[in-house]
């Protein structure tokens, strides 16, 4: 799937459509360079599978994981940018829970976690800088 994302309320509107679409157990790798959008994808997936658009979903970049308890299911969101090596992602127990969503910024910088992703978002900055495109694959 391909989409241009013209703005940040698409941004939302995809957000609360992939929410939609994720089935307990999907690992979202979200990739991009810094500043292509993935934390602002990933505020507004959380904040849809929480059903509240308010819930505060501090971006995981010095925690590198944060948990959401939500009505469809533990959520785990973690930003892997700051990890040291890739053996230190064992420790965040993102593949613990069989049940769990979790949506991984950078997972590319931890081979098995990147691995076992059954959703990959990449997302680009294109030409001129408006926007957003993604590409959506299902594994």
């Amino acid at each position: 799937m391909e989409r241009f994302l013209p703005d940040d309320e698409a941004t939302v509107a995809f957000g609360q459509e992939l929410a939609g679409l994720l089935e307990p157990g999907d690992i979202v790798s979200l990739e991009g360079e810094l500043g292509a959008g993935k934390s602002a994808l990933a505020r507004a997936t959380i904040r849809a599978l929480a059903g509240d658009p308010e819930l505060e979903v501090p971006s995981p970049t010095f925690a590198l994981v944060q948990p959401y308890d939500t009505p469809r299911g533990p959520v785990l969101h973690a930003d892997l940018y700051r990890l040291g090596e890739a053996a230190e992602a064992e420790e965040l127990g993102l593949l613990d829970n069989a049940n769990a969503f979790v949506l991984v910024e950078w997972a590319e910088r931890a081979a098995h976690v990147a691995e076992v992703a059954t959703i990959v978002i990449a997302l680009s900055i294109p030409s001129g800088g408006s926007g957003r495109n993604l590409v959506l694959t299902r594994r």
